[in-house]
Protein backbone atom coordinates (compact mmCIF):
# COMPACT_ATOMS: atom_id res chain seq x y z
CA UNK A 1 0.00 0.00 0.00
CA UNK A 2 1.25 3.51 -0.80
CA UNK A 3 0.14 7.03 0.09
CA UNK A 4 -2.48 6.98 -2.67
CA UNK A 5 -4.22 3.79 -1.52
CA UNK A 6 -5.82 2.42 1.63
CA UNK A 7 -7.30 -0.79 2.97
CA UNK A 8 -11.09 -1.03 2.76
CA UNK A 9 -13.99 -3.44 2.49
CA UNK A 10 -15.75 -3.37 -0.87
CA UNK A 11 -18.88 -5.01 -2.24
CA UNK A 12 -19.03 -5.87 -5.94
CA UNK A 13 -22.35 -7.73 -5.96
CA UNK A 14 -25.28 -8.35 -3.65
CA UNK A 15 -25.22 -11.39 -1.41
CA UNK A 16 -24.25 -12.72 1.99
CA UNK A 17 -21.19 -11.82 4.05
CA UNK A 18 -19.01 -13.64 1.52
CA UNK A 19 -19.36 -10.67 -0.88
CA UNK A 20 -17.34 -8.42 1.46
CA UNK A 21 -13.86 -8.07 -0.01
CA UNK A 22 -10.88 -6.70 1.94
CA UNK A 23 -8.53 -5.00 -0.50
CA UNK A 24 -6.49 -1.94 -1.47
CA UNK A 25 -8.54 0.92 -2.92
CA UNK A 26 -7.82 4.55 -3.88
CA UNK A 27 -7.63 6.94 -0.93
CA UNK A 28 -10.25 9.74 -1.20
CA UNK A 29 -9.51 13.47 -1.14
CA UNK A 30 -11.49 16.00 0.88
CA UNK A 31 -13.56 18.42 -1.20
CA UNK A 32 -15.05 21.79 -0.26
CA UNK A 33 -16.72 21.66 3.16
CA UNK A 34 -15.23 18.23 3.92
CA UNK A 35 -12.46 16.69 5.96
CA UNK A 36 -10.41 13.60 5.26
CA UNK A 37 -10.99 11.34 8.26
CA UNK A 38 -8.45 8.74 9.38
CA UNK A 39 -10.83 6.15 10.80
CA UNK A 40 -9.95 4.46 14.07
CA UNK A 41 -13.20 2.53 14.53
CA UNK A 42 -16.24 1.90 12.32
CA UNK A 43 -19.56 0.66 13.65
CA UNK A 44 -21.89 -1.92 12.10
CA UNK A 45 -25.62 -1.26 11.76
CA UNK A 46 -28.50 -3.24 10.18
CA UNK A 47 -28.43 -0.79 7.25
CA UNK A 48 -24.98 -2.16 6.36
CA UNK A 49 -25.81 -5.85 6.10
CA UNK A 50 -29.25 -5.17 4.63
CA UNK A 51 -27.56 -3.03 1.98
CA UNK A 52 -25.03 -5.79 1.35
CA UNK A 53 -28.00 -8.00 0.41
CA UNK A 54 -29.71 -5.29 -1.64
CA UNK A 55 -32.42 -4.41 0.92
CA UNK A 56 -34.61 -7.45 0.09
CA UNK A 57 -37.13 -6.49 2.79
CA UNK A 58 -37.93 -3.17 1.08
CA UNK A 59 -40.37 -3.11 -1.88
CA UNK A 60 -38.31 -2.91 -5.07
CA UNK A 61 -39.56 0.53 -6.12
CA UNK A 62 -38.37 2.00 -2.79
CA UNK A 63 -34.98 0.26 -2.59
CA UNK A 64 -31.92 2.52 -2.55
CA UNK A 65 -29.83 2.20 -5.70
CA UNK A 66 -26.20 1.55 -4.79
CA UNK A 67 -23.44 1.87 -7.37
CA UNK A 68 -20.99 -1.03 -7.19
CA UNK A 69 -18.30 -1.54 -6.12
CA UNK A 70 -19.18 0.21 -2.88
CA UNK A 71 -17.71 0.57 0.61
CA UNK A 72 -20.27 -0.14 3.36
CA UNK A 73 -20.66 1.66 6.68
CA UNK A 74 -21.97 5.02 7.92
CA UNK A 75 -20.65 5.32 11.50
CA UNK A 76 -17.06 6.17 12.34
CA UNK A 77 -14.76 7.79 14.86
CA UNK A 78 -11.28 8.98 14.03
CA UNK A 79 -8.84 11.83 13.54
CA UNK A 80 -8.99 14.62 10.97
CA UNK A 81 -6.13 13.93 8.55
CA UNK A 82 -6.70 16.91 6.26
CA UNK A 83 -9.27 19.64 5.67
CA UNK A 84 -10.82 20.61 2.36
CA UNK A 85 -11.29 24.09 0.91
CA UNK A 86 -13.39 26.44 3.05
CA UNK A 87 -13.27 24.34 6.21
CA UNK A 88 -12.75 26.28 9.44
CA UNK A 89 -14.74 24.11 11.88
CA UNK A 90 -11.98 21.50 12.32
CA UNK A 91 -8.22 21.27 12.07
CA UNK A 92 -5.81 18.45 11.38
CA UNK A 93 -5.50 16.27 14.46
CA UNK A 94 -9.02 16.89 15.79
CA UNK A 95 -10.82 13.80 17.12
CA UNK A 96 -14.33 13.56 15.64
CA UNK A 97 -17.16 11.07 15.15
CA UNK A 98 -20.41 10.94 13.24
CA UNK A 99 -22.97 9.28 10.98
CA UNK A 100 -21.60 10.07 7.55
CA UNK A 101 -23.65 10.52 4.37
CA UNK A 102 -26.55 8.38 5.52
CA UNK A 103 -28.36 7.07 3.55
CA UNK A 104 -26.88 8.38 0.30
CA UNK A 105 -23.39 6.84 0.29
CA UNK A 106 -21.78 4.48 2.76
CA UNK A 107 -18.00 4.64 3.13
CA UNK A 108 -16.67 3.91 6.64
CA UNK A 109 -15.39 0.31 6.43
CA UNK A 110 -12.05 1.78 5.42
CA UNK A 111 -8.88 3.39 6.72
CA UNK A 112 -9.99 6.78 5.41
CA UNK A 113 -13.19 8.48 4.32
CA UNK A 114 -14.28 12.00 3.50
CA UNK A 115 -17.02 13.59 5.59
CA UNK A 116 -19.00 16.83 5.42
CA UNK A 117 -18.14 18.93 8.48
CA UNK A 118 -21.87 19.35 9.17
CA UNK A 119 -22.10 15.62 9.96
CA UNK A 120 -19.31 15.44 12.51
CA UNK A 121 -19.15 16.13 16.24
CA UNK A 122 -16.03 16.52 18.34
CA UNK A 123 -15.15 13.40 20.30
CA UNK A 124 -14.94 14.24 23.99
CA UNK A 125 -11.74 13.24 25.75
CA UNK A 126 -13.95 11.36 28.24
CA UNK A 127 -14.81 8.62 25.71
CA UNK A 128 -12.65 6.50 23.41
CA UNK A 129 -13.01 5.83 19.69
CA UNK A 130 -14.77 2.50 20.33
CA UNK A 131 -17.52 4.21 22.30
CA UNK A 132 -17.75 7.16 19.92
CA UNK A 133 -18.08 5.00 16.80
CA UNK A 134 -20.85 2.95 18.41
CA UNK A 135 -23.01 5.97 19.18
CA UNK A 136 -24.15 7.66 15.93
CA UNK A 137 -26.84 5.65 14.17
CA UNK A 138 -28.03 3.58 17.13
CA UNK A 139 -27.85 6.43 19.63
CA UNK A 140 -29.51 8.96 17.35
CA UNK A 141 -32.25 6.48 16.45
CA UNK A 142 -33.02 5.88 20.11
CA UNK A 143 -32.90 9.60 20.97
CA UNK A 144 -35.11 10.68 18.08
CA UNK A 145 -37.66 7.91 18.65
CA UNK A 146 -37.97 8.65 22.35
CA UNK A 147 -37.81 12.42 22.41
CA UNK A 148 -38.37 13.91 18.95
CA UNK A 149 -41.11 11.55 17.79
CA UNK A 150 -42.76 10.31 21.00
CA UNK A 151 -41.97 13.29 23.27
CA UNK A 152 -41.39 10.87 26.16
CA UNK A 153 -41.89 12.49 29.55
CA UNK A 154 -40.77 11.62 33.07
CA UNK A 155 -43.18 9.17 34.70
CA UNK A 156 -44.40 7.65 31.44
CA UNK A 157 -43.91 3.97 30.64
CA UNK A 158 -42.08 2.76 27.55
CA UNK A 159 -41.91 -0.86 26.38
CA UNK A 160 -38.87 -1.64 24.23
CA UNK A 161 -39.04 -4.86 22.21
CA UNK A 162 -35.48 -5.82 21.35
CA UNK A 163 -34.11 -3.95 24.35
CA UNK A 164 -30.67 -5.58 24.36
CA UNK A 165 -29.71 -4.63 20.80
CA UNK A 166 -27.79 -1.67 19.46
CA UNK A 167 -30.69 0.79 19.42
CA UNK A 168 -32.51 -0.95 22.26
CA UNK A 169 -29.78 -0.67 24.87
CA UNK A 170 -29.38 3.04 24.14
CA UNK A 171 -33.15 3.53 24.30
CA UNK A 172 -33.38 1.82 27.70
CA UNK A 173 -30.77 4.11 29.20
CA UNK A 174 -31.90 7.35 27.58
CA UNK A 175 -35.46 6.70 28.73
CA UNK A 176 -34.20 6.17 32.28
CA UNK A 177 -32.19 9.40 32.10
CA UNK A 178 -35.46 11.15 31.18
CA UNK A 179 -37.18 9.61 34.22
CA UNK A 180 -39.43 7.12 32.43
CA UNK A 181 -40.42 3.64 33.56
CA UNK A 182 -38.90 1.06 31.19
CA UNK A 183 -40.09 -2.43 30.29
CA UNK A 184 -37.41 -4.35 28.39
CA UNK A 185 -38.23 -7.34 26.20
CA UNK A 186 -35.49 -9.77 25.14
CA UNK A 187 -34.49 -13.41 25.57
CA UNK A 188 -33.59 -14.71 29.01
CA UNK A 189 -29.83 -14.55 28.47
CA UNK A 190 -30.08 -10.76 28.46
CA UNK A 191 -31.98 -10.49 31.75
CA UNK A 192 -29.07 -9.51 34.00
CA UNK A 193 -27.64 -7.19 31.34
CA UNK A 194 -30.89 -5.24 31.01
CA UNK A 195 -31.49 -5.10 34.73
CA UNK A 196 -28.00 -3.63 35.10
CA UNK A 197 -28.97 -0.99 32.53
CA UNK A 198 -31.94 -0.05 34.68
CA UNK A 199 -35.08 -1.68 33.24
CA UNK A 200 -37.91 -1.64 35.75
CA UNK A 201 -39.49 -4.79 34.34
CA UNK A 202 -37.89 -7.51 32.24
CA UNK A 203 -39.93 -9.82 30.00
CA UNK A 204 -38.37 -12.95 28.54
CA UNK A 205 -40.35 -13.34 25.34
CA UNK A 206 -39.25 -16.98 25.01
CA UNK A 207 -41.19 -17.95 28.14
CA UNK A 208 -43.79 -15.21 28.63
CA UNK A 209 -46.23 -13.68 26.11
CA UNK A 210 -45.43 -9.97 26.17
CA UNK A 211 -49.06 -8.98 25.71
CA UNK A 212 -49.93 -10.83 28.92
CA UNK A 213 -47.13 -9.32 30.99
CA UNK A 214 -47.54 -5.62 30.18
CA UNK A 215 -50.50 -3.29 29.89
CA UNK A 216 -51.28 0.41 29.52
CA UNK A 217 -47.84 1.50 28.32
CA UNK A 218 -47.54 5.00 26.90
CA UNK A 219 -44.96 4.15 24.24
CA UNK A 220 -44.15 0.92 22.41
CA UNK A 221 -40.87 0.82 20.49
CA UNK A 222 -40.64 -2.39 18.47
CA UNK A 223 -37.11 -2.98 17.19
CA UNK A 224 -37.87 -6.59 16.21
CA UNK A 225 -40.97 -6.71 14.03
CA UNK A 226 -41.87 -9.90 12.22
CA UNK A 227 -45.03 -11.95 11.99
CA UNK A 228 -47.68 -11.46 14.67
CA UNK A 229 -46.30 -8.08 15.76
CA UNK A 230 -49.91 -6.92 16.05
CA UNK A 231 -50.22 -8.79 19.34
CA UNK A 232 -47.97 -6.18 21.00
CA UNK A 233 -50.65 -3.54 20.45
CA UNK A 234 -52.45 -5.04 23.45
CA UNK A 235 -49.73 -3.59 25.70
CA UNK A 236 -50.54 0.01 24.70
CA UNK A 237 -52.98 2.25 26.49
CA UNK A 238 -55.59 3.72 24.18
CA UNK A 239 -54.02 6.74 22.52
CA UNK A 240 -50.51 5.43 23.20
CA UNK A 241 -47.71 5.73 20.67
CA UNK A 242 -46.27 2.94 18.52
CA UNK A 243 -42.88 3.29 16.83
CA UNK A 244 -42.21 0.16 14.76
CA UNK A 245 -38.96 -0.88 13.09
CA UNK A 246 -41.07 -1.49 9.99
CA UNK A 247 -44.65 -0.30 9.45
CA UNK A 248 -45.40 -3.35 7.31
CA UNK A 249 -45.48 -5.58 10.40
CA UNK A 250 -48.63 -3.90 11.74
CA UNK A 251 -52.02 -4.02 10.04
CA UNK A 252 -53.86 -0.69 9.82
CA UNK A 253 -57.05 -2.34 11.09
CA UNK A 254 -55.44 -3.61 14.31
CA UNK A 255 -53.68 -0.28 14.86
CA UNK A 256 -57.01 1.56 14.50
CA UNK A 257 -58.69 -0.95 16.82
CA UNK A 258 -56.06 -0.27 19.47
CA UNK A 259 -56.41 3.48 19.06
CA UNK A 260 -52.63 3.71 18.64
CA UNK A 261 -50.79 6.74 17.32
CA UNK A 262 -48.14 5.46 14.90
CA UNK A 263 -44.95 7.45 14.46
CA UNK A 264 -41.53 6.85 13.07
CA UNK A 265 -39.20 8.23 10.45
CA UNK A 266 -35.68 7.68 9.21
CA UNK A 267 -32.92 8.74 11.57
CA UNK A 268 -31.34 12.11 10.81
CA UNK A 269 -27.88 13.48 11.47
CA UNK A 270 -27.93 15.85 14.44
CA UNK A 271 -24.52 16.78 15.81
CA UNK A 272 -26.04 18.47 18.86
CA UNK A 273 -27.75 15.23 19.85
CA UNK A 274 -24.55 13.29 19.14
CA UNK A 275 -22.64 15.59 21.47
CA UNK A 276 -25.28 15.20 24.20
CA UNK A 277 -25.27 11.39 24.00
CA UNK A 278 -21.46 11.39 24.07
CA UNK A 279 -21.57 13.64 27.16
CA UNK A 280 -23.88 11.17 28.92
CA UNK A 281 -21.55 8.29 28.00
CA UNK A 282 -18.54 10.25 29.24
CA UNK A 283 -20.31 10.95 32.55
CA UNK A 284 -21.13 7.25 32.97
CA UNK A 285 -24.88 7.85 32.82
CA UNK A 286 -25.14 5.83 29.58
CA UNK A 287 -22.88 2.89 28.82
CA UNK A 288 -22.00 1.43 25.43
CA UNK A 289 -22.10 -2.37 25.31
CA UNK A 290 -20.26 -4.43 22.70
CA UNK A 291 -21.23 -7.82 21.35
CA UNK A 292 -17.80 -8.05 19.76
CA UNK A 293 -14.90 -5.94 18.50
CA UNK A 294 -13.18 -7.20 15.36
CA UNK A 295 -10.46 -5.89 13.03
CA UNK A 296 -11.53 -4.36 9.72
CA UNK A 297 -10.21 -7.39 7.83
CA UNK A 298 -12.80 -9.56 9.62
CA UNK A 299 -15.85 -7.62 8.42
CA UNK A 300 -17.31 -10.83 6.99
CA UNK A 301 -17.33 -12.44 10.42
CA UNK A 302 -18.85 -9.29 11.90
CA UNK A 303 -21.71 -9.38 9.37
CA UNK A 304 -22.28 -13.08 10.03
CA UNK A 305 -22.74 -12.32 13.72
CA UNK A 306 -24.98 -9.33 12.99
CA UNK A 307 -27.21 -11.25 10.59
CA UNK A 308 -27.61 -14.13 13.04
CA UNK A 309 -29.45 -11.73 15.36
CA UNK A 310 -29.78 -11.67 19.16
CA UNK A 311 -26.89 -9.20 19.35
CA UNK A 312 -26.18 -7.53 22.69
CA UNK A 313 -25.18 -3.92 22.18
CA UNK A 314 -22.96 -3.04 19.25
CA UNK A 315 -20.56 -4.73 16.83
CA UNK A 316 -17.63 -2.56 15.78
CA UNK A 317 -14.62 -2.83 13.51
CA UNK A 318 -11.30 -1.63 14.86
CA UNK A 319 -9.45 -0.07 11.93
CA UNK A 320 -6.36 1.05 13.86
CA UNK A 321 -5.12 -1.62 16.26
Amino acid sequence: MNAETMKAIRIYKEGGPEVLVYEDVPRPTAGPGEVLLRIHVASINPADWRGQRGFPDIPEKFRPRVARPSIPGFDASGIVEAVGPGVSEFREGDAVFGMIRFPERASTYAEYTTAPVTQLARKPATIDHLQAAAIPMAGLTAWQELFDQANLQAGQTVLINGAAGGVGHFAVQLAKVRGARVIGVASGRHADFLRDLGVDQFIDYTTTPVEQAARDVDLLIDMVGGANSDRLLATLRRGGTLIPVNFNYYTPERVAEAGALVKGKRVQVNVGQLAEIARLVGEGRVCVAFETILPLAEARKAHEIAEAGHVRGKIVLRVIE
